[in-house]
């Protein structure tokens, strides 16, 4: 799948609570994402409004990632950067919550990033390549190529790593990602 998915599990509960499936490989092959996710990352943010982004990994170690949000809620953002893409700069995103359990599903092709709505948020992710720092790359979070609509409060400052400081706006990123022929949307599945 080249498209950015929105996946909302089935919850199966009682008065004990709920079970989920997260993740299968054979019902994800039915939704068309086929990478075989080899890493699992998790995150704590300690403190609301802390942005982690917008990140990517070039080849020969792009990474396609499955995100999802176990403690607090994050707003999920996904940026098309494949060249030539008619989408390309533009952006699409989704709340997910510990409540909700929905997952994002970024294709490689597209930077990540992700703003916590509440303290103590984590988030855990699957990634389908493993971290190289010679490919890690990043996009200005606030670049206004891009728009990004963070819903911080007004005048509010995200809380950001000295490394998300200092990263390019698009218009420096180049031509890093091929375009498949699909546009970028946001499918629910």
């Amino acid at each position: 799948m080249s498209s950015v998915a929105l996946l909302q599990p089935k919850r199966f509960g009682d008065a004990r609570g709920w079970f989920a499936e997260v993740y299968s490989e054979t019902t994800f092959q039915g939704y068309g994402i086929t990478e075989r996710f080899v890493q699992d990352n998790h995150s704590l943010s300690i403190v609301q409004y802390t942005l982690r982004g917008l990140h990517f990994q070039t080849e020969p170690f792009a990474q396609a990632k499955l995100v999802r949000c176990v403690r607090g809620s994050i707003f999920d953002v996904a940026v098309d950067l494949r060249s030539k893409s008619p989408t390309f700069g533009q952006w699409v995103g989704a709340e997910l919550s510990a409540e909700n359990g929905n997952q994002l599903y970024i294709p490689v092709g597209f930077a990540h990033g992700f703003l916590t709505l509440e303290p103590m948020t984590e988030v855990v992710y699957k990634v389908s390549n493993v971290y190289s720092p010679a490919c890690d790359c990043g996009l200005k979070w606030d670049d206004p190529a891009v728009g990004v609509i963070w819903p911080l409060p007004k005048g509010a400052s995200p809380i950001l790593s000295d490394k998300d400081q200092r990263q390019p706006p698009l218009s420096e990123i180049g031509d890093v990602f091929e375009y498949d022929g699909t546009p970028m949307s946001l499918v629910q599945i």
